[in-house]
């Protein structure tokens, strides 16, 4: 370990000062009840998490048409709301700080998660290669149907409702997930978007949708606590662009007059290699935008104090690390191992796998 880095500092983080600079990424573990409110261990697997500088919660669909996976959590009615109250009061009883990810997963759905068995919806009726995870097993996607232009100011209406939904929730902030396939990256990237209309073609069409809804969230919550999610180059859910350098520096360059307080990015395939092809430079994104940098994908704590030492992160989110390292931050401070994972307990499932991770033993007493 790096004695000299300020990964284990305070940062000033927007209305807040963080303990850390390290964030917990959000991460689907499919364990909320049949009407979406978070499952009844959610609370105490945050809590055990809580050293993380940052907690972002595992994403939330922000609508029943925006879900794309059984068992995820949902943050469009009171009960859900209700649920995720306790999850923030716990979280912050341990000094901790928590935001919920915004999210509509588009056409990365199937029929029987959708209300009354409807198609799931997308910028243009284009079939993605791949499986949804649905109540009874993986199945193929369909074709979504394509959303009118007269439904795209409803689509901002559920995030701005999310949004206050979580504001009453008690989170300290939201991000708006606009990465990885769902769909406002699906909005934005032209292999998914073959719209003719105000919100396809160009580069100011195609990112119009994720404006709105930025300016949508930011009227609830004020940019100063609101971070938006992006994955420039990531293959994930058969996303592609065809000049993504173009398109992401006008996202970032449009993004700015909103003052939002940090961009997380995706840095290279989601879950997968850190190679950025294409020549595409991540670090341009990371100087036009005026808020903090959080990056992720693929980070061990050397890449990360490597990362911060050369200024090309401000916070850096690790994922799977804080599954069966609830004390995460403890570990890479000290150098402790880090535990590995049971793969089969990741989906779904109760205590097992979710709760029952060890931290390490108490630190003995000097006498």
């Amino acid at each position: 370990m790096d004695t000299t880095t300020d990964l284990f500092l305070p940062v000033p983080f927007g209305a807040f000062t963080l303990r850390n600079r390290i964030v917990m990424a959000p991460l689907t573990r499919n364990r909320a009840e049949a009407d979406g409110v978070p499952g009844k261990f959610a609370a105490e697997y945050y809590r055990q998490r809580a050293t993380a500088g940052l907690i972002i919660a595992e994403a939330a669909q922000i609508s029943p048409q925006g879900k794309g996976y059984a068992g995820t959590p949902g943050i469009h009615d009171r009960a859900q709301v209700k649920g995720w109250a306790f999850i923030t009061q716990t979280v912050h009883a341990a000094g901790g700080r928590i935001f919920l990810q915004l999210w509509h997963v588009g056409r990365i759905s199937h029929p029987s998660l959708q209300p009354w068995g409807d198609l799931p919806v997308a910028p243009s009726a284009i079939r993605p290669a791949g499986q949804a995870y649905t109540e009874s097993g993986f199945q193929d996607f369909v074709t979504p149907r394509a959303l009118t232009l007269d439904e795209l100011p409803g689509i901002v209406e559920q995030y701005r409702s999310a949004a206050q939904r979580a504001l009453d929730a008690g989170f300290d902030g939201v991000e708006i997930h606009a990465a990885n396939g769902y769909l406002l990256d699906q909005f934005l990237r032209d292999g998914s978007n073959h719209r003719t209309d105000a919100y396809g073609g160009s580069l100011e069409n195609r990112s119009r949708l994720l404006l709105e809804v930025t300016a949508a969230v930011a009227r609830v919550w004020g940019g100063d606590r609101v971070g938006v999610r992006l994955s420039p180059v990531s293959p994930v859910n058969d996303m592609a662009d065809s000049n993504p350098q173009a398109l992401f520096t006008h996202v970032v360059e449009q993004l700015g007059q909103f003052g939002l307080l940090y961009l997380h990015m995706i840095e290279g395939a989601t879950g997968g290699a850190r190679v950025v092809e294409h020549g595409f430079d991540l670090q341009i994104l990371r100087r036009l935008f005026h808020g903090l940098y959080i990056g992720n994908n693929g980070y061990d704590l050397a890449l990360a104090e490597r990362a911060r030492a050369a200024d090309a992160i401000d916070l850096v989110a690790f994922g799977r690390l804080f599954i069966a390292n609830p004390d995460l931050v403890r570990r890479l401070q000290t150098g402790a191992p880090l535990a590995s994972f049971d793969p089969a307990t990741l989906y779904g499932g109760g205590k097992h796998g979710y709760t029952d991770y060890p931290a390490l033993a108490p630190a003995a007493s000097v006498a």
